[in-house]
Protein backbone atom coordinates (compact mmCIF):
# COMPACT_ATOMS: atom_id res chain seq x y z
CA UNK A 1 0.00 0.00 0.00
CA UNK A 2 0.85 3.52 -0.86
CA UNK A 3 0.65 6.24 1.63
CA UNK A 4 1.19 9.50 -0.16
CA UNK A 5 1.92 13.10 1.68
CA UNK A 6 2.95 16.81 1.28
CA UNK A 7 6.09 17.45 1.93
CA UNK A 8 5.77 18.52 5.14
CA UNK A 9 8.64 17.64 7.63
CA UNK A 10 7.21 14.94 9.83
CA UNK A 11 6.91 13.05 6.38
CA UNK A 12 10.34 13.32 5.52
CA UNK A 13 11.23 12.22 9.26
CA UNK A 14 13.67 8.94 9.94
CA UNK A 15 10.44 8.24 12.51
CA UNK A 16 8.02 8.05 9.70
CA UNK A 17 10.06 6.52 7.14
CA UNK A 18 10.56 3.84 9.94
CA UNK A 19 6.87 3.49 10.65
CA UNK A 20 5.88 3.06 7.18
CA UNK A 21 8.70 0.25 6.80
CA UNK A 22 7.20 -1.42 9.89
CA UNK A 23 3.29 -1.24 8.41
CA UNK A 24 4.72 -2.38 5.15
CA UNK A 25 3.62 1.21 3.72
CA UNK A 26 5.85 2.36 0.65
CA UNK A 27 5.79 6.39 1.47
CA UNK A 28 5.00 8.91 -1.93
CA UNK A 29 5.39 12.10 -1.52
CA UNK A 30 4.51 15.65 -3.45
CA UNK A 31 7.06 17.22 -5.81
CA UNK A 32 8.53 20.32 -3.54
CA UNK A 33 5.90 23.33 -4.56
CA UNK A 34 3.00 21.62 -6.34
CA UNK A 35 -0.17 21.86 -4.45
CA UNK A 36 -2.35 20.00 -7.02
CA UNK A 37 -0.76 16.37 -6.19
CA UNK A 38 -3.14 15.90 -3.01
CA UNK A 39 -5.70 18.66 -4.36
CA UNK A 40 -8.46 16.18 -5.09
CA UNK A 41 -8.12 13.89 -1.74
CA UNK A 42 -7.57 17.03 0.30
CA UNK A 43 -11.33 17.89 -1.08
CA UNK A 44 -12.66 14.97 -0.73
CA UNK A 45 -11.51 14.44 3.54
CA UNK A 46 -12.79 18.39 3.44
CA UNK A 47 -16.02 17.23 2.83
CA UNK A 48 -16.33 13.88 4.89
CA UNK A 49 -15.29 16.08 8.03
CA UNK A 50 -17.51 19.46 6.85
CA UNK A 51 -20.52 16.81 6.26
CA UNK A 52 -20.22 14.38 8.05
CA UNK A 53 -17.37 13.75 11.09
CA UNK A 54 -17.09 17.26 12.79
CA UNK A 55 -17.71 17.20 15.97
CA UNK A 56 -18.52 13.72 15.93
CA UNK A 57 -17.52 11.19 18.68
CA UNK A 58 -18.03 7.77 17.88
CA UNK A 59 -18.30 4.79 20.54
CA UNK A 60 -15.61 2.50 18.63
CA UNK A 61 -13.53 2.20 15.98
CA UNK A 62 -16.20 -0.17 14.00
CA UNK A 63 -18.83 2.48 14.26
CA UNK A 64 -16.47 5.06 12.94
CA UNK A 65 -15.76 2.48 10.41
CA UNK A 66 -19.30 1.91 9.30
CA UNK A 67 -20.26 5.67 9.30
CA UNK A 68 -17.64 6.92 7.09
CA UNK A 69 -18.41 3.79 4.89
CA UNK A 70 -22.18 4.74 4.61
CA UNK A 71 -20.92 8.32 4.17
CA UNK A 72 -18.56 7.61 0.88
CA UNK A 73 -20.46 4.46 -0.38
CA UNK A 74 -24.36 5.40 -0.09
CA UNK A 75 -24.23 9.48 0.10
CA UNK A 76 -20.81 10.65 -1.14
CA UNK A 77 -20.65 8.30 -4.44
CA UNK A 78 -24.30 7.82 -5.05
CA UNK A 79 -26.29 10.90 -4.05
CA UNK A 80 -24.08 13.72 -3.40
CA UNK A 81 -23.77 16.58 -5.96
CA UNK A 82 -20.54 17.64 -7.43
CA UNK A 83 -19.55 20.82 -8.76
CA UNK A 84 -17.31 19.67 -11.13
CA UNK A 85 -19.50 16.75 -12.79
CA UNK A 86 -22.22 19.09 -14.21
CA UNK A 87 -24.06 18.74 -10.44
CA UNK A 88 -24.21 14.87 -10.54
CA UNK A 89 -23.30 12.21 -8.42
CA UNK A 90 -20.12 10.18 -9.37
CA UNK A 91 -22.44 7.40 -10.05
CA UNK A 92 -24.73 9.26 -11.99
CA UNK A 93 -21.97 10.71 -14.24
CA UNK A 94 -20.14 7.45 -14.75
CA UNK A 95 -23.43 5.93 -15.90
CA UNK A 96 -24.45 8.75 -18.28
CA UNK A 97 -20.77 8.55 -19.51
CA UNK A 98 -20.63 4.39 -20.25
CA UNK A 99 -24.03 4.79 -22.24
CA UNK A 100 -22.74 7.37 -24.70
Amino acid sequence: MIIHSDQGSQFGSDDFARWCKEHHLVPSMSRRGNCYDNAVAESFFSSLKKERIKQKIYSTREAAKADIFDYVEVFYNCQRRHSHLQQMSPLAFETRHSEI
